[in-house]
């Protein structure tokens, strides 16, 4: 405990394009650990990229339409295996720089029980290499259910590592009060919170999340433009004079313990975000006047627990 840098990486993938992402990432996080840090965030389904077009290309959703049927057939094809090849990447990459690496991917199942499922999953790689925590995203938001399978809960853990116990969600999972208290009951000093973008009540959500954890919140937003919309479902209207407007426009922050910013958000900044969490013992100053798991918690009247089996194995 004490002293952890923060890199967040508000900055997109090379989109449906898992190689070129594959680099990028890895030039990113070696800048990051140059940078001195000991953690390195990216977003949601970062590899290879949020499919923020199904909220902006209302077609998607017609029934048997090819062209997202052919989207969908490219996101499977440039998906990550777990663990697999880039598993291995990242935990060379975390070893080699002494760094501790979060990252949202596009999961897939391409073999055996499963096999054709595409999970919305979070990742976190000790500074050792070690594959530490493999969450699947309980309950895919809205329009992801066209593309994604249930998660389950064998990735509600805090783990440890080199920069303290670090637990995550994902999104709209900040909203499940039950998945919420699960990692509430073991202790997290770190929360990774990944978004597509973190608009004002992701805000909210994160901000009541380090208030009732007693926890910091790294909220992790992206960056997409209207350019990087799949090819097959670019229209006129979408593109003409508005190629380089923000569908994500990032929104990345750091939150205390006691609810306050220590990085307010940054809309449309591209790059890597550096912040410096002074001390993590403030998570037990704060959890003197509300501990959610201690003494705040009425075990003679509530009952919990959960099921951390996994559905697909």
């Amino acid at each position: 405990m004490g002293h952890v840098r923060i890199a967040i990486v508000q900055e997109g993938p090379a989109f449906l394009n898992f190689a070129k992402s594959l680099e990028k990432m890895a030039i990113l996080i070696t800048e990051a650990a140059h940078k001195g840090a000991n953690l390195v965030v990216f977003g949601e389904t970062w590899l290879t990229g949020y499919p923020a077009w199904l909220d902006y290309c209302p077609e998607v959703a017609y029934w048997n339409h090819q062209p997202t049927k052919q989207v969908f057939a490219r996101m499977y094809k440039q998906g990550v295996e777990v663990p697999g090849a880039t598993t291995e990447v990242l935990g060379k990459l975390a070893q080699k720089h002494q760094i501790v690496i979060c990252i949202g991917v596009n999961e897939v199942i391409r073999k055996g029980r499963g096999n054709g499922t595409m999970f919305n999953t979070m990742l976190i790689i000790g500074s050792n290499g070690e594959l530490l925590n493999h969450h699947r995203k309980l309950m895919p938001t809205y329009t992801e259910k066209m593309l994604y399978g249930l998660g389950d809960g064998k990735g509600l853990k805090v783990v440890d590592s080199q920069v303290g116990r670090i637990g995550g969600l994902i999104c709209w999972e900040h909203w499940m009060p039950l998945a919420r208290q699960a990692l509430h009951e073991q202790g997290e000093h770190i929360h990774i919170a990944l978004w597509p973008k973190v608009h004002e009540m992701h805000q909210v959500a994160s901000r009541s999340y380090a208030f009732e954890g007693r926890c910091f919140v790294v909220a992790v937003g992206q960056l997409m433009q209207v350019k990087d919309i799949p090819q097959e479902l670019k229209r006129p209207e979408y593109l003409e004079g508005k190629e380089d407007a923000y569908l994500l426009d990032g929104g990345s922050c750091v939150i205390g313990p006691d609810g306050n910013y220590l990085l307010p958000p940054q809309f449309g900044v591209g790059g890597i975000l550096m912040v410096d969490i002074p001390d993590t013992d403030r998570v037990y100053e704060e959890r003197m006047t509300l501990d959610t798991s201690g003494h705040y918690n009425r075990l003679d009247v509530f009952s919990f627990d959960w099921k951390d089996d996994r559905i697909i194995k």
